[in-house]
């Protein structure tokens, strides 16, 4: 039997790295193509080497491929963890929606229920 813990470890590291607004941008910035670890620090207003630990945390989580390439590192994205996210995510969304569906169609059946025993009420004046 496979542990969780270690099934979803993988998964654990891309959610905790999505966690970080600046490597959410970093993720973004690289969408657009390859850059390097300098071209990334720039806009986002940090040092070399605070970019280097966001982009080190980026790929342990297996989301950014690097390579040096002269003097500099060249970082790229790698698409697989965020399929695996996202499948994760999907699988969990429309188990969701279902158990939503089924609670919005308890609530109709019991709503209709209670509506055909309430007798109606007369007015004043109303001939029998």
């Amino acid at each position: 039997m496979v542990n969780r813990v270690v099934q979803h470890e993988g998964l654990d590291r891309v959610f905790a790295s999505l966690a970080d607004a600046t490597r959410r941008a970093v993720l973004i910035r690289l969408g657009e193509g390859p850059a390097t670890v300098g071209e990334l620090a720039a806009p986002a207003g940090i040092t070399l080497t605070g970019m280097k630990k966001h982009v080190q945390v980026l790929e342990d989580a297996g989301l950014v491929i690097t390579e040096k390439v002269g003097r500099a590192r060249q970082c790229r994205l790698a698409p697989a963890p965020l399929d695996d996210a996202m499948s994760w995510i999907s699988f969990y969304q429309r188990l969701w929606a279902r158990r939503l569906d089924g609670l919005d169609a308890y609530f109709t059946l019991q709503n209709a229920g209670e509506q055909k025993s309430e007798p109606t009420k007369r007015g004043k004046g109303d001939d029998a």
